[in-house]
């Protein structure tokens, strides 16, 4: 199969559901967003130890996660194709909720803001943080339809996770987080 077609020469592209839009349509922009999401947490998992190799799969699971939200904001609520897709439930969100509990066990209490940075892991993750909200946006723009209810819930506790992951990060690398200095 070759990669390229030559189907978007002309600025068009095509959803899951196969409607032709521009591609600078509100759907090709979230699932746009989505997609650097998805590379951005790859770049974590290629900086992270071979000893966070738990993260690594965690992170994985994650970036599944997003290929189905993906195809999701790619589909049109009405079409056929909609019933294909994985369904959202609440308990994609509990499970980021249970890992951020996981690793908030083994943080100090935060006492302030903090700046990005840190170990490169946790830089990375902060970067991913910024874009998850960025997407979180860009789908509450399109007025998400009822099919995407349970996905921006995700997305939503997802920037949670990546927060804490970043500091997660710092920690098990032993850096400390870096305060905001008012």
């Amino acid at each position: 199969m070759k990669v390229y077609t030559g189907g978007g020469d002309r600025g068009k592209t095509s959803l899951f559901s196969g409607e032709r839009v521009s591609k600078c349509h509100d759907q090709v922009e979230a699932y746009g967003e989505i997609d650097e999401l998805n590379s951005v947490l790859g770049a974590i998992t290629a900086a992270m130890p071979e000893t966070m190799s738990g993260l690594v799969r965690e992170i994985r699971d994650i970036q599944s996660d997003l290929l189905a939200v993906g195809a999701l904001l790619a589909t049109t609520p009405d079409s056929a194709s909609i019933g294909k897709l994985e369904k959202f439930d609440a308990e994609k969100p509990r499970a980021l909720e249970a890992a951020i509990d996981r690793m908030d066990a083994e943080l100090p209490p935060l006492k302030a803001f903090i700046l990005p940075g840190g170990h490169m892991t946790a830089a990375w993750a902060h970067i991913a943080r910024t874009v998850c909200r960025r997407a979180e946006r860009r789908i509450i723009s399109l007025t998400p339809p009822e099919h995407l209810r349970e996905a921006l819930v995700y997305i939503n506790r997802l920037s949670d996770y990546l927060f804490v992951l970043a500091r997660y990060c710092n920690h098990l690398a032993g850096v400390a987080d870096v305060p905001w200095r008012t």
